[in-house]
């Protein structure tokens, strides 16, 4: 049977008290002394350090560890908990195909003169009359944003020059995020949070360029600068909170990044925004970066991340990596593309039958849920093969897509089948053919 030994004070043979009676203070061990507790477990309502501070309390108060201008050091292989958590965390990245690694519409180099062009997914280019752009998905083998994880990248080349665009001319790269995925920023209450935007861009001329958050018709800037040319930095920038102008949570466009590339006087001739406004062309470009003046420029981006936030180039969260599938069934909400990835001849894209002589009807089922009812483009050559007999029949149109969010209906000319025959639809001899169903922002 275990004993007990109470006793009001213990002293060392110096006379020190090490421990006394309850209101007392407890010293144990005299200066130089170690005490040592061997297997046991003390319990404390509060420790304290010797001036008297509190390093570990009671639960409901606040526990200081170290005095100010201390260092608390973990022993090796020990881990922190309980000092919060990351930024939105179990939330996946609110910048889909950040790092430039999806582009289901095909990788070759593109020269385009228009807006909406999409080459890697998510990646918008608008161009308005300033020459062409040339679009491609990169390779990335070396650099930070290399050592940083990063393999792809969003490459514009400047393919016809305009040295001298009129007034009204613009070019850019933007992102358009859904309202309901930036709810976080609380936009328009008096909660409203700030935001970070973090990315790596590689440029062949050097200098200051603007980027442009803009939610409905607000707009604030920030500038960044291309020190090094033809070389991968990592720029961060940051937005201050906006208590106005509240996003509707809704699937349709709540707020838009706006990387400006080159641009007339009707966009350069203002002031950049530092603090929220209502959006004003003669703003978003004033700090032009002229992209478009020569055919050597060229201008790449990847690792794009925007954070609930203000934080700087070294307290700013690591960029979240996704597997390729996440991040493709994710890129898949705006854009599916049938044959995925670079394809083959004969791919089957959906099954159906032929209603008469003219006409062949199928229905792709879709991977994810899309935003919205899809639209339909195609490129390359297809064709459509009786299942009975396999006979091909060449495709000349596609005059109908009825579309749902989760499938859609294709409607397609042909010629010459067998009324009543079961059917596919597949691309021709051409690896490289694309059905595209698109529900971007």
């Amino acid at each position: 049977m275990s004993s007990i030994i109470k006793v009001n004070t213990v002293q060392d043979a110096d006379g020190n008290n090490i421990i006394n009676e309850s209101g007392d203070v407890i010293t144990v061990g005299a200066s130089g002394d170690t005490v040592t507790v061997a297997g046991n477990v003390v319990k404390s309502n509060a420790l304290q350090a010797s001036d008297g501070g509190n390093v570990v309390s009671q639960s409901g108060t606040t526990i200081t560890i170290g005095a100010s201008g201390d260092t608390v050091a973990l022993a090796s292989g020990a881990s922190q908990t309980g000092f919060g958590q990351a930024a939105r965390p179990g939330a996946n990245p609110i910048i889909i195909n950040g790092d430039c690694v999806v582009a289901q519409r095909g990788t070759a180099n593109a020269d385009e003169s228009t807006s909406g062009i999409y080459r890697v997914d998510r990646m918008n280019v608008g161009l308005s009359s300033i020459g062409e752009f040339r679009l491609s998905q990169e390779s990335i083998s070396s650099g930070d944003a290399y050592d940083d994880g990063f393999t792809k990248a969003f490459r514009i080349d400047c393919a016809v020059a305009d040295a001298s665009p009129a007034s009204g001319d613009i070019a850019n790269m933007t992102y358009k995020l859904e309202g309901n995925t930036v709810q976080a920023f609380k936009k328009g209450t008096s909660n409203a949070q700030k935001a970070t935007l973090a990315f790596y861009v590689k440029c062949s001329k050097t200098g200051t360029a603007q980027v442009n958050l803009i939610a409905g018709s607000r707009m604030v800037s920030a500038t960044y600068t291309v020190s090094s040319a033809n070389t991968w930095e990592k720029k961060v920038v940051n937005f201050p909170a906006d208590t106005s102008g509240a996003i509707t949570n809704d699937s349709n466009k709540g707020m838009e990044i706006e990387w400006a590339l080159d641009a007339g006087s009707d966009f350069t001739t203002g002031t950049v925004p530092s603090a929220w406004e209502s959006a004003a062309n003669v703003d978003r470009s004033v700090n032009d970066f002229a992209l478009q003046d020569n055919t050597a420029n060229d201008w790449a981006i990847t690792g794009i991340q925007l954070e609930v936030g203000e934080f700087s180039a070294t307290t700013i969260p690591p960029f979240q990596f996704e597997s390729f599938g996440d991040n493709l069934s994710r890129c898949q909400r705006y854009c599916f593309s049938e044959p995925t990835g670079s394809g083959d001849a004969y791919h089957l894209i959906c099954n159906g039958f032929y209603p008469n002589t003219s006409l062949f009807i199928g229905i792709i089922n879709l991977p994810t849920t899309m935003r919205g009812e899809p639209s339909i483009t195609t490129s390359g050559s297809f064709q459509t093969a009786s299942i009975s007999d396999k006979t091909a029949s060449s495709f000349t149109s596609t005059d109908n897509a009825v579309g749902e969010i989760n499938s859609v209906q294709i409607r397609a000319s042909v010629s010459s089948v067998t009324a009543g025959d079961g059917a596919n639809l597949r691309n021709a001899n051409d690896a490289n053919a694309r059905f595209i169903l698109t529900a971007e922002l």
